[in-house]
């Protein structure tokens, strides 16, 4: 792989090998994310772009991916996703989208810096947010496939995931309070969906762009995305906003067209007490085990909560 961008400077020099002519004093730098390190920035148009430049190597065949997933969601989504202009190893460069993300990570604080009311979230942002869910999920498998997207089905979804529990495992100090929970989980069919999804993967607040009356227009950073669990894009949004806000979201959701089984909401509680897992294996992939630690918070939460409910 070719050097990784860490500066404005490298990022303007690669941009303009690419043919864009950036405004070199108007570069913001957000490096809050996992996979790429990202760049605000306007041509000599004034037409914003977004730039990301990879942190690793293993993100190159996850943006490949991604660039699939994005030319079938124009075909099909909702609301609005990049149109990637720039797509090489060391450079993906799209037109910013219109739009505000709902929240932005803070990296310093460990937070999010909020653009919605994240206390009360408006009926305009949780209805369009549940319309863009359904929409997603319902897109047809067939055309997912024919796209070169990962299709798994629902035994296939817990079975990697089962052998993802196992590589974590050690690497967590997984607790046998939390372990046993897992696997009571993972065997009870009454929990999981018989259908797989088109999901987004990583949809927390930070990857929603909406408009001024906080209605949601976009959606970013589709690196996750796959045919697998649709209970999956509703992890973070419980984790953030709580049981009963996820309630209200999954009746939305079904009320546009979304598919819901009986246990849906129990099985994305569980879901986010497995969240731990794929942390790890982000460690086990990249080397980097700065994430352990909070990995490990989050399972000791869950553990004290369970010996309070015992």
């Amino acid at each position: 792989m070719k050097p990784i961008i860490n500066s404005t400077a490298e990022f303007l020099a690669v941009a303009q090998k690419h043919g864009l002519r950036l405004n070199a004093e108007n570069v913001e730098l957000n490096a809050s994310g996992v996979d790429f390190l990202v760049a605000f920035a306007t041509d000599e148009d004034g037409i914003p772009w977004v730039l990301r430049a990879p942190r690793r190597s293993d993100v190159i065949e996850r943006a490949a991916n991604e660039n699939r997933v994005l030319n079938l969601l124009r075909k099909h989504l909702p609301v609005a996703v990049p149109e990637w202009r720039v797509n090489t190893e060391d450079l993906i460069a799209y037109p910013r989208l219109a739009g505000t993300p709902a929240a932005t990570v803070n990296p310093v604080a460990k937070n999010y810096d909020w653009y919605i009311d994240q206390q009360s979230p408006s009926v305009t942002f949780v209805d369009s947010l549940a319309g863009a869910i359904a929409g997603l999920h319902t897109i047809d498998h067939d055309a997912a496939c024919e796209a070169g997207v990962r299709v798994l089905q629902p035994v296939e979804v817990r079975q990697s995931l089962a052998k993802k529990m196992d590589q974590a495992k050690p690497l967590l100090r997984v607790s046998d309070l939390v372990w046993q929970r897992w696997q009571n989980w993972l065997a009870d069919d009454t929990y999981w969906p018989k259908h797989s999804a088109l999901i987004h993967g990583d949809l927390h607040p930070g990857h929603m762009l909406v408009d001024q009356d906080h209605r949601v227009t976009g959606l970013i950073d589709w690196t996750e995305a796959e045919v697998a669990d649709p209970a999956t894009d509703f992890a973070a949004y419980y984790a953030i906003f709580g049981e009963s806000a996820l309630a209200d979201l999954l009746q939305r959701y079904q009320d546009a067209g979304g598919r819901v089984w009986p246990r849906m909401q129990d099985h994305i509680v569980e879901l986010y007490c497995a969240c731990p897992v794929a942390i790890a294996m982000f460690v086990l992939l990249t080397g980097d085990d700065t994430y352990l630690e909070p990995a490990q918070m989050m399972l000791s939460a869950h553990e004290q909560q369970m010996a309070g409910l015992g």
